[in-house]
């Protein structure tokens, strides 16, 4: 119980506003760039729309006890997100198959997430990644947003430029509270200009569908395995290099195993695949969220939060959010990102021997290069990691 308060009275002592603005423009961008993906995976493999609102439910509800119950254990920004590529992959390769059959492979995938965090083999197989191949692999991941907040203002100039001439004072005035209030700024204006479209918005509370799991060898080859390794490489993989690039070494087995015991009992109300979080994470991990990297926790706990408040809601966030003009979405996570851009940079670039491998990674994962179904922060590691093995063969062959 004295653990359990002295834990509550430090929470209470590192919360900030800035941190919770965080917590909510993590919440913003992931939730807003992503859900039409899960709605249309849903719908794909013949969800009804209750069922629908039942994998909002399950995904809010995995994603925001993992933020909360993680961060605070570790005191560190541990932030989770469903996973984009899996969804994208349900569209494509799940046709023809029962729901029933598709909620097995999410529990055969759960399963295997388990087994890889706690055995400490994916561990041991991102250890070997160099700081300087991450920062390049998050640097890349991050600059569409960062070029995304300025090519917005081809379609919306005074919306963005608004936003923007706020964030530089606030940075200069108020840095701490920088985000939130472009945000702000961005809502009043985007209000008065009448491109908050909220026709259609009402309160609908989600309710948890359990659908029994079947197993096929069909959904178990046709959507466990490739859902898992889709997963691992492009999510997990990703998330710990941005958490390590960021400074925080979160111990990466625990973590991986936790969040698949929680998609694990989630798995058969609808939640596909929880990962860890890379791009939104870094919203967290960033100086918008706290001047101090020790209190920035309290943003990943307050995305959960967050979090939990959209699962609960289901339908309504979802409408909520597309009620906003796209253009604010876009704007508002390229700015925000804008510090974690900058260091990851310095922090790729900083060790001449490795500079090369680290601009490739950056390039690579930039580029938005596809193949087999993972995306190109997999493959930027990857030829990044290519590039470091070659020059150094190619250094030590000189001496």
């Amino acid at each position: 119980m004295r653990i359990a308060w002295s834990g509550l009275s430090r929470l209470g002592r590192d919360v900030s506003l800035s941190a919770i603005a965080a917590g909510f423009v993590t919440v913003l961008v992931g939730f807003a760039s992503s859900a039409a993906i899960v709605f249309q995976a849903a719908k794909s493999l013949g969800a009804t729309p209750a069922q629908i609102g039942s994998w909002i439910w399950a995904l809010g509800l995995g994603m925001g006890v993992t933020c909360i119950g993680l961060s605070l254990a570790y005191r560190k920004p541990v932030v989770t997100a469903w996973s984009t590529p899996g969804a994208a992959m349900l569209i494509a390769s799940g046709a023809g198959l029962p729901l029933s059959d598709a909620i097995g492979a999410f529990v055969l995938c759960a399963l295997m997430i388990v087994i890889a965090g706690f055995s400490g083999v994916f561990e041991r197989l991102i250890g070997r990644i160099p700081v300087s191949l991450a920062s390049g692999m998050l640097a890349g991941v991050l600059l569409r947003f960062g070029m995304g907040a300025f090519s917005a203002m081809h379609t919306q100039l005074g919306l963005v430029l608004t936003m923007f001439g706020v964030y530089l004072l606030s940075r200069r005035l108020l840095p701490r509270y920088a985000v939130i209030l472009t945000l702000l700024a961005g809502v009043l204006f985007a209000a008065v200009r009448g491109l908050i479209a909220m026709e259609g918005v009402s309160l609908q509370g989600a309710v948890p569908i359990f659908t029994v799991p079947t197993f096929s060898v069909a959904a178990g080859i046709g959507i466990a395995l490739p859902l898992f390794l889709v997963t691992m490489a492009s999510q997990n993989v990703p998330g710990v290099a941005v958490s390590r690039a960021s400074g925080y070494d979160i111990p990466v087995s625990p973590t991986i195993g936790w969040i698949g015991i929680v998609n694990l009992l989630l798995a058969p109300f609808g939640a596909f695949a929880l990962n860890l979080a890379a791009i939104t994470a870094a919203i967290c991990m960033g100086r918008e969220a706290h001047e101090d990297p020790a209190r920035r926790y309290v943003a990943a706990v307050a995305a959960g939060l967050f979090y939990l408040v959209m699962g609960m809601l289901g339908a309504t966030v979802a409408l909520l959010f597309a009620a906003f003009p796209a253009e604010l979405i876009i704007a508002i996570a390229g700015m925000a990102l804008l510090g974690t851009i900058g260091a990851s940079l310095v922090a790729a670039l900083r060790e001449e021997s490795e500079r090369e491998p680290a601009l490739v990674t950056f390039l690579v994962t930039a580029s938005g290069l596809s193949m087999f179904g993972i995306g190109s922060a997999f493959w930027g590691l990857v030829a990044g990691v290519l590039t470091l093995l070659v020059s150094s063969g190619s250094v030590a062959a000189k001496r």
